[in-house]
């Protein structure tokens, strides 16, 4: 089954930040995942320039923060993504012609873009953004697949999907696509700029934002009246991308998401969880001019709605000051504001004040890699704190942070750390608890 990134465009502030180890290398050279979408291609190659706009266009539709698994060769596949409905597994979309698309022809290849079918006319499942790709013109398809078919031949066959009846049944995805699917022609605004419509092209097309950056309904389709408001994915949350104020980019300049599509940090965050491998794989490898094109489209976006919260108790934000002051301080400071492009500002930070908070539970149980660029190319990251907070003590420091420095969003319940502890298979704390409070 092709899939495709299960990231999109904007992503998680990180908090404290230390040296982590690099990004892995191609396990067969020394090449990392990285380079290999950066390798030149020289003149002399055949389609040369066709094959230069695949590549670039591979990156920007983040082909391979997907179709590469840990260890694996890259776009062999084999990477699990959590679904509400079971785990699927990407494909390998080398050119074997036994486990990968080495035996497909363009025409299935633009098929399988635009209508979700394999070569062999069946179903694929909308974890592959085809709902996002069947907006990609055929010359861009064409590249993709030319470059993709100059890659290394890798033979692996993915493990078998593990979905819950009925949906592990191909069948139940062509009732899906009737009822979800909209138009495959991207249909240019002529009342918006060039650099706006470049912008809608890349951000609802290949760049597949609202794959994670939008809600979605029982079905796991969008919930179009809801676009970019935000969603939840793989036990991490992708925050409001519209121009919200307080969970979104409305306090963001054009020149700060540029900065932060190109070194995985700005002023205001740093991009931890799956939006780390879309910076290093993706944004950061794009052109300045297709950066501001996004950067521009996004600030276009009407605000979504405000959202009340109530307020937090005053024991938990009690509590989490003191647990503030000895786990987080030294890199985020007491006042929260951090140190500039290394350890993130927590004050009036869209993503702490996300309504559901499991995108800062999952950063604090279990830390996070901030993506990587050349400019920026120190693979710092968030240490996880589950080995030594409690789940009350980590409800209780989410709580402080998201109503501290300007900061306003729900209080944070022990039990729903617990269950994300749980989910994350990560180790529990067992301290005595003399507050009282459980």
């Amino acid at each position: 089954m092709l899939i495709g990134s299960a990231a999109a465009i904007l992503g998680i502030v990180a908090l404290a930040v230390g040296q982590m180890p690099p990004l892995p290398a191609h396990p067969s050279s020394s090449v990392t995942p990285q380079g290999l979408l950066t390798q030149p291609i020289s003149d002399s190659t055949a389609n040369a320039a066709q094959l230069r706009r695949g590549q670039y266009l591979v990156a920007a539709g983040d082909c391979l923060s997907c179709h590469l698994r840990d260890g694996g060769e890259p776009f062999a596949g084999g990477l699990g993504l959590n679904t509400p409905f079971g785990v699927i597994y990407s494909s390998n979309i080398t050119p074997d012609r036994a486990t990968g698309i080495g035996a497909w022809s363009s025409d299935q290849f633009y098929r399988a873009m635009h209508e979700g079918k394999n070569a062999q006319g069946h179903d694929l499942y909308p974890a592959f953004p085809y709902p996002w790709y069947r907006l990609v013109s055929r010359e861009d398809d064409d590249a993709i697949f030319a470059y993709l078919m100059s890659l290394p031949s890798v033979s692996y066959a993915s493990p078998k999907n593990d979905l819950s009846f009925p949906l592990n049944f191909r069948s139940f995805v062509g009732a899906w696509n009737l009822l979800f699917l909209d138009t495959d022609d991207f249909q240019s605004d002529p009342e918006q700029s060039v650099e706006w419509n470049r912008g809608a092209y890349l951000v609802n097309g290949l760049g597949h934002c609202g794959g994670c950056h939008t809600p979605k309904n029982s079905f796991g389709a969008d919930k179009s009246e809801q676009e970019l408001y935000g969603g939840k994915l793989d036990n991490w949350v992708a925050p409001d991308l519209t121009s919200n104020t307080r969970i979104g980019l409305g306090d963001w300049s054009v020149d700060d998401i540029a900065e932060f599509l190109a070194t995985g940090r700005n002023g205001h965050a740093a991009a931890g969880g799956a939006m780390s491998d879309v910076i290093s794989y993706s944004t950061s490898l794009l052109s300045d001019a297709d950066r501001r094109a996004i950067a521009v489209y996004l600030k276009s976006q009407p605000a979504s709605p405000d959202v009340k919260s109530s307020a937090p108790e005053t024991g938990a934000m009690r509590r989490g000051a003191e647990i503030y002051s000895d786990a987080c301080a030294s890199c985020h400071l007491d006042n929260g504001v951090g140190q500039s492009r290394l350890f993130p500002p927590l004050g009036k930070d869209a993503m702490l004040q996300q309504p559901d908070p499991t995108g800062l539970e999952h950063l604090i149980l279990a830390g996070t890699r901030i993506g990587v660029s050349a400019s920026r190319p120190s693979p710092l990251g968030m240490p996880s704190f589950a080995w030594k907070l409690t789940d009350r003590e980590i409800a209780d420091v989410s709580t402080f942070i998201r109503n501290s420095w300007g900061n306003q969003a729900a209080p944070v319940a022990a039990s729903d750390v617990a269950d994300l502890r749980k989910k994350l298979g990560l180790q529990t704390v067992h301290l005595t608890d003399n507050s009282g409070d459980h």
